[in-house]
């Protein structure tokens, strides 16, 4: 049995149009999503092989695929809910005043998501996570799926910018999907994170 497995997308394969068109997200879930739950299983079996054999010789480059792939398949899981149909406009509640409190305005909020996002070396994510430490929500930006996040942090609100997320519909204007992507934010779920994160308590206290 699969430790991982590929969920559902929660809506339609063209629903996000015209934001994130349909085949897109047919190659991005189907393939690309999959492809990591794969990878992250595959390395799983690995690592159970090396315990039995007591060989370890190759656990530095399982380790390094495990936690590739896993985060790979974390990032995406979120990113499917974290947009919507119906998505768009602005946050409310403790979320909103979050935002207004620690960068200044939605506005401000948003412009640095997005110039975090756009200005991600090579492959990687623009992401708005929850600093237990601080006890505050910040904007990240990740190298591959894992690189340069902080350790400790809940994800929130995540963007894909590998160019398998937006290519075959905006070529290399990843400015344009990064904008468009504001237009599809269901922040009913980026709310309901940010909630259930405030409530939680991963970091020992003596780390604060």
């Amino acid at each position: 049995m699969a430790t991982y497995e590929l969920p559902e997308l929660p809506y339609d394969y063209d629903a996000l149009e015209p934001a994130i068109d349909q085949r897109i997200m047919e190659l991005h879930h189907d393939k690309h999503h999959q492809g990591y739950v794969d990878g992250a299983n595959s390395a799983l079996e690995k690592l159970e092989g090396m315990r039995e054999s007591g060989d370890f010789g190759d656990v530095r480059a399982v380790k390094r695929s495990l936690a590739f792939n896993l985060s790979g398949h974390v990032n995406h899981t979120v990113f499917w809910e974290n947009m919507h149909p119906d998505g768009g406009g602005e946050p409310d509640g403790e979320l909103a005043d979050a935002l207004d409190e620690h960068f200044g305005s939605y506005d401000g909020f948003t412009q640095d998501f997005s110039e975090a996002a756009k200005g991600v070396e090579g492959s990687g994510w623009g992401m708005l996570v929850y600093d237990h430490i601080a006890d505050k929500p910040m904007v990240a930006a990740a190298e591959n799926h894992q690189n340069q996040h902080p350790q400790g942090a809940t994800p929130l609100l995540v963007l894909d910018v590998w160019e398998h997320a937006y290519y075959l519909q905006y070529e290399n204007n990843r400015g344009e999907y990064v904008e468009n992507f504001w237009d599809v934010v269901n922040w009913d779920d980026v709310a309901q994170r940010y909630d259930h994160a405030m409530q939680a308590d991963p970091i020992p206290m003596g780390t604060h």
